[in-house]
C-alpha cells in the first residue's frame, strides 16, 4: 500500500484468516465511461493488486481472487489474449513481492487449456513459493467450481481409495486448496452489486460470511476493503451452535415507553430525577443491577446535558464512561470511544437544522454505532438505524411545538427500533 493510502484498523479488529473475492464489473466500469472495454481490465487489474496488498499489510493469511471462468472462453479472442497478457503481469508481479512478503503461489483451476508458456510459468512460481507460510494468494484462472469438484473425484478414484476411507478431510485434500492452513474461506466479496457465487469454490465456501459490493472493481480501493473487513469483524459467527452472546431480555414496549418519558420531561413523575427514570430504562434496556444502572444513568444524563449545551468533548468523554460501563456487564466487544463518539455525532446530527440531509448522515451513523456496539452486519443494522432516526425525527418535531401526535408516533417508532433490535441480537 502507497505511504498515502495506509489504513490502519481499529484496534480489536477480527481479521478473517481467508478472503475470496470474484473481481466483476471491470466491462460496466469502462462502458459506463465510453472507454474500451480492455482499459477496464487494466483498472481492474490495478485495483485487484492495491487491495491484495493492503490485505497482506493487514494480517489476512489466505487471499483468492477468480479472475477466469471456465465459461469465459466465450469471450471474444481479443479479450481473452489481454486478460492473458494481464495474467503474465500478474505472475510476474507475485515473483517479485513473494521473496518480500513470503507469499505462496497458487493456481486454482484447469491448466490443461491455459497457453502453455503461462502455465510453465505458473508452475515454476509455485514450486519456488511453495515453502513460503505467511501468505498465501490463490488465482482461479480456468477455474469453474463442478469442475474443481469432479477433478478431485477423479483424483480419488484414479488413486483407487476404498468408499470406506473417504471422508470429509480425506475428499478436502483432492481439491485445489487440499494442502493449506487456512483453506476455508471466512469472507467472500463481490464487486459490482451482483449477489451470486457463480460456483466459486463451493466446498471451501461453506462457513463463509458474503459481502456483495456496490462498486465495480476499477472503483475498489483499500479504504473500501478495510470498511468490508470492519463488516466481517462486527458478525457473530455462530458455526451452527449457540450464541456466545448474552442475550439482551427487554420488553421492546416498555422499554420504549420508560425511553419515551425521559425524553418527555413532562412525564417524568413528579419528586423523581430525571437521573433515576433514565436509570429505570437502562436497568430494562440492558438487564443492569439498580447500583450500575444509576451509575451508567448519571454518565449518560450528563453527556446528554452537555450535548445539548454542545459541549461535545465533555459528552464524548461522559458517554465513553457510560458505554466502558455497558461493556464491561453485558460482556460485548465495542470499543467504548468508537461508540461514544458515534453517539454523539447522531446528536449532533439529529440537532442540525437541515433535517433532510442530517437525519440521512444521522441514519448512517446510527447503522454503524448499531453494528459496532451489538456486532451485527451493516446490514443487519439498517432496519433498525432507519426506525431510530424516525423516533428522532417525530421527537424533534414534537419538541417544536408541532403537536402532540408527533409523541404518539415517536413512540410507536421506538417500539418498532427495540423490536427490530431484539429480533436480530436476540
Amino acid at each position: 500500500m502507497d505511504k498515502a493510502e495506509k489504513i490502519v484498523l481499529p484496534k480489536g479488529t477480527i481479521v478473517p484468516n481467508h478472503i475470496a473475492i470474484i473481481l466483476d464489473g471491470n466491462r460496466r466500469w469502462a462502458r459506463a465511461r465510453g472507454i474500451p472495454t480492455l482499459a477496464g481490465h487494466k483498472a481492474g487489474f490495478d485495483a485487484g493488486l492495491k487491495i491484495a496488498r493492503a490485505s497482506r499489510e493487514w494480517g489476512v493469511h489466505t487471499f483468492t481472487v477468480w479472475g477466469f471462468s471456465t465459461e469465459n472462453w466465450d469471450r471474444s479472442p481479443e479479450e481473452i489474449s489481454y486478460l492473458v497478457k494481464l495474467f503474465w503481469k500478474m505472475v510476474k508481479v507475485v515473483d517479485k513481492e513473494a521473496v518480500r512478503d513470503d507469499i505462496r503461489f497458487v493456481h486454482l483451476g484447469r491448466k490443461d487449456r491455459l497457453p502453455k508458456d503461462l502455465v510453465a510459468y505458473i508452475r515454476k512460481i509455485e514450486e519456488k513459493t511453495k515453502n513460503n507460510k505467511s501468505h498465501v494468494f490463490n488465482v482461479a484462472l480456468d477455474y469453474g467450481g463442478h469442475d474443481e469438484i469432479l477433478r478431485a473425484v477423479k483424483g480419488i478414484v484414479s488413486d483407487k481409495v476404498p468408499a470406506a476411507k473417504i471422508d470429509e478431510k480425506l475428499f478436502a485434500s483432492y481439491l485445489d486448496t487440499g494442502d493449506q492452513p487456512y483453506p476455508y474461506v471466512d469472507l467472500f466479496i463481490r464487486t459490482s452489486g451482483e449477489q451470486r457465487t457463480s460456483g466459486l469454490m463451493p466446498w471451501q465456501l461453506n462457513y463463509a460470511e458474503y459481502y456483495w459490493e456496490l462498486v465495480n472493481l476499477p472503483d475498489m480501493t483499500p479504504r473500501t476493503l478495510a470498511d468490508i473487513i470492519l463488516d466481517y469483524s462486527r458478525r457473530r459467527r455462530r458455526f451452527g451452535g449457540n450464541d456466545t452472546l448474552q442475550h439482551l431480555a427487554f420488553d421492546p414496549r416498555v422499554t420504549a415507553k420508560l425511553e419515551l418519558s425521559w425524553w418527555r420531561l413532562a412525564n417524568v413523575p413528579p419528586g423523581m430525577r430525571l437521573r433515576d427514570y433514565a436509570m429505570m430504562h437502562l436497568k430494562e434496556k440492558y438487564g443492569l443491577s439498580k447500583k450500575l444502572a444509576l451509575e451508567a444513568a448519571r454518565y449518560l444524563v450528563e453527556a446528554i446535558s452537555q450535548e445539548k449545551a454542545e459541549k461535545w468533548d465533555k459528552a464524548k468523554g461522559n458517554m465513553k464512561k457510560f458505554y466502558k460501563l455497558i461493556k464491561g456487564e453485558i460482556k460485548l466487544a465495542f470499543e467504548p470511544k468508537v461508540v461514544a463518539s458515534m453517539e454523539v455525532d447522531f446528536a449532533r446530527k439529529m440537532g442540525d437544522k437541515d433535517s433532510v440531509a442530517s437525519a440521512s448522515e444521522a441514519e448512517a451513523i446510527a447503522t454503524e454505532h448499531l453494528a459496532e456496539v451489538y456486532r451485527i452486519s451493516l446490514l443487519q443494522a439498517a432496519k433498525a438505524a432507519h426506525l431510530r432516526v424516525l423516533a428522532e425525527v417525530e421527537r424533534n418535531l414534537a419538541l417544536r411545538g408541532m403537536g402532540e401526535e408527533h409523541w404518539t408516533k415517536a413512540e410507536d417508532y421506538l417500539h418498532k427500533y427495540y423490536s427490530a433490535l431484539k429480533e436480530r441480537v436476540a
